[in-house]
C-alpha cells in the first residue's frame, strides 16, 4: 500500500505544556509556531512516522515577562537552541482511539526519549473535501533531563518551578494529495 502523507492544520491545532508554580498552582503555555507531518500506509495511523517541531521563539504564557525569561538562557535559550523536535520511533495502537507514541524529544542541545499517550478522534471530510484526522496528546517529561536545570528556593521550603513539564496537544491533520 502506498505511504499517505499528512500535515498539520495549524489554524485548528495547539501545542502546549503546564508546570507547576510553587508547587501548588500551575502555569499553561503553549508554542505559537510550529509544525507536523505523519506519514501513514493509507489512513491507518498505527506505525505512522510523526515529526514536530516548534520556534522556542514563539512561547507564549501570556506574560512577556515570562516569556522573556523562558526565552533566555536559564530556560531554552532560544538563541542558541532555536528549535524543539521531536521525531517518532513508535506509534502503536493500543485500542480502537488510543496509541502510545514514543520517540525522540530534541530540547535545549539534548536529545531524549519521551512517551506520549495519544487518542485517536477520528477521520472525515471537511465542508471543502479536505480529508482531516484529530487527534489529542498528552505525557510529561522532566526538564532537568534536557539541561533545564534553573529554579528558585522557597522560603517555606520547595522551589519555584516544577521538575515535571505536562505536555498536551489538540492536532489536526490534513491528508495530502
Amino acid at each position: 500500500m502506498a505511504n499517505t502523507k499528512w500535515s498539520i492544520d495549524p489554524t485548528h491545532s495547539e501545542i502546549g505544556f503546564k508546570v507547576k508554580h510553587m508547587m501548588f498552582s500551575n502555569v499553561s503555555g503553549k508554542f505559537d509556531a510550529f509544525d507536523a507531518t505523519a506519514e501513514t500506509e493509507g489512513d491507518d495511523f498505527e506505525n505512522a512516522n510523526i515529526r514536530f517541531s516548534a520556534a522556542a521563539d514563539s512561547i507564549n504564557t501570556g506574560n512577556g515577562d515570562r516569556d522573556n525569561h523562558l526565552k533566555s538562557g536559564d530556560f531554552f535559550d532560544a538563541a542558541q537552541y532555536p528549535r524543539l523536535e521531536f521525531t517518532s520511533t513508535a506509534f502503536k495502537k493500543i485500542n480502537e482511539s488510543n496509541y502510545e507514541l514514543q520517540g525522540h524529544l530534541s530540547l535545549h542541545g539534548e536529545t531524549k526519549p519521551v512517551t506520549l499517550y495519544v487518542e485517536h478522534g477520528g477521520i472525515g471530510k471537511d465542508p471543502w473535501g479536505n480529508t482531516k484526522a484529530g487527534f489529542t496528546l498528552n505525557g510529561s517529561f522532566n526538564r532537568k533531563d534536557f539541561g533545564l536545570t534553573w529554579n528558585a528556593a522557597l522560603e517555606a521550603g520547595g522551589v519555584l518551578v516544577s521538575e515535571e513539564v505536562r505536555v498536551y496537544a489538540d492536532l489536526q491533520f490534513v491528508k495530502q494529495a
